[in-house]
This record gives structure tokens, sequence and C-alpha cells, in this order.
């Protein structure tokens, strides 16, 4: 069969390694290669050595290794959590509100993952996004964070916001 498949190699070395040089075929059924398979490199395992600043390493990772235990001040108990959930939410005043509100934001969710994908397809806008946000981060640090009178007008900021947002100002 190899002798067919090679019929037109002209000289005989060429057809002796021909039929050698077969295509090997996997279990499957297909075809990988028609390359000669070549033996795989040994390394000598005298050869590996461990240095003293990788042993120091491992020791010193191993320090940092934590095990599981079973107590019972960390579980949490299923009926106890429903009864938790239950209460607040029977405490809730307005619950057509607060169901407005979660179902609002189940679909900001979806629509923004929506607008993400297709912002996401346009084929330089990524990039250039990218870059806005890189050169907005560069200026925020340069605008709020490099120098300390700045960390500190940045600090009242926020705490200004935080007493508009509670409503205590």
């Amino acid at each position: 069969m190899a002798a067919m498949a090679w019929a037109g190699v002209s000289s005989p070395s060429m057809a002796a390694a021909a039929t050698t040089m077969r295509p090997r075929v996997a279990a499957g059924g297909f075809r990988c290669s028609a390359l000669p398979h070549l033996p795989t490199r040994r390394v000598p395992t005298n050869s590996i050595s461990l240095d003293s600043k990788g042993f120091n390493e491992s020791r010193r990772f191993s320090s940092l290794q934590m095990k599981a235990s079973s107590t019972d001040d960390t579980s949490v108990d299923a009926g106890e959590l429903l009864a938790d959930l239950k209460e607040k939410w029977d405490a809730v005043e307005n619950k057509s509100t607060v169901l407005l509100y979660g179902g609002g934001a189940i679909v900001a969710v979806w629509v923004s993952s929506i607008v993400v994908g297709a912002v996401n397809s346009v084929p330089l806008l990524p990039k250039v996004l990218e870059l806005v946000g890189l050169g907005y981060t560069g200026w925020f640090v340069y605008r709020y964070l490099l120098f300390k009178s700045s960390r500190k007008e940045l600090a009242e900021d926020i705490e200004s916001l935080k007493k508009k947002i509670a409503g205590t100002e």
C-alpha cells in the first residue's frame, strides 16, 4: 500500500525512505504526522540539585499552610439563616419598592453586559477606551495621590460626599 502511495518517487533511496516514513495513524483513526518519531530526551536525576535559596523558600511557604478544622462555632445553620432573612423581610415596610429596585438592578446588569459586548465587538474601540482609562488613571494619580496636600483634599471630598449621601450635612 505504501509503495502505491509513493509510486512517483524517482530514486530507490527515496523510495526506501518513503516506505519507512509511513504516516502514523493514531488510535482514533486520523493522521497525526508523516514525520518519524523522535526519542524523548532524558535528564539524569543527579543533575537536578536544589540550591539553598530554593530550599529556604519552600520551607518559608510551608509555614504559611493552613489546615481546615471542623468546629461548631464557624458553621452556619441554614434554618437560622432563613429565619433571619424572613425576619428582615417582614421588617421591610415597602416591599414593592425593594422588589422594583432589585429587578431594576438585574436588568441594569443585563443591559450593561449587552452594551459592553457591543462595544467590545467594534474593532478599534476597546483599545481606544483602554488608552482613555490609562490616561485618566495617570491624571487621577497626579492630581490626587502624588502630593500630600492633594491627598488631604481628596479625603475631605470623600468625607463631604459621605455626609451628603448619609444626609447629615
